[in-house]
């Protein structure tokens, strides 16, 4: 696999984004040495529900009275 070094990144980052999208995985390198990997942003397979978190947490009383009394104009 080729390793593009950071300003050739930097430069074609346009066009190393339609390689990633078209199902390729790149290597950004840094002095030739690989540093960081682009690969396709995968998706979550189950979309978020709301309430998941039901009853699992809590919030202290009075958790936003110092923040609503910040707000406040002197």
């Amino acid at each position: 696999m080729q390793i593009t070094n950071i300003s050739e990144a930097k430069a074609q980052l346009s066009a190393l984004i339609e390689k990633v999208l078209a199902g390729e995985e790149l290597i950004i390198g840094k002095a030739g040495k690989p540093v960081a990997r682009l690969v396709p942003f995968e998706r979550p397979v189950a979309p978020r529900q709301p309430g998941a978190l039901a009853g699992q947490i809590v919030i202290a009383d009075g958790f936003d009275d110092r923040a609503v009394g910040a707000l406040r104009p002197k």
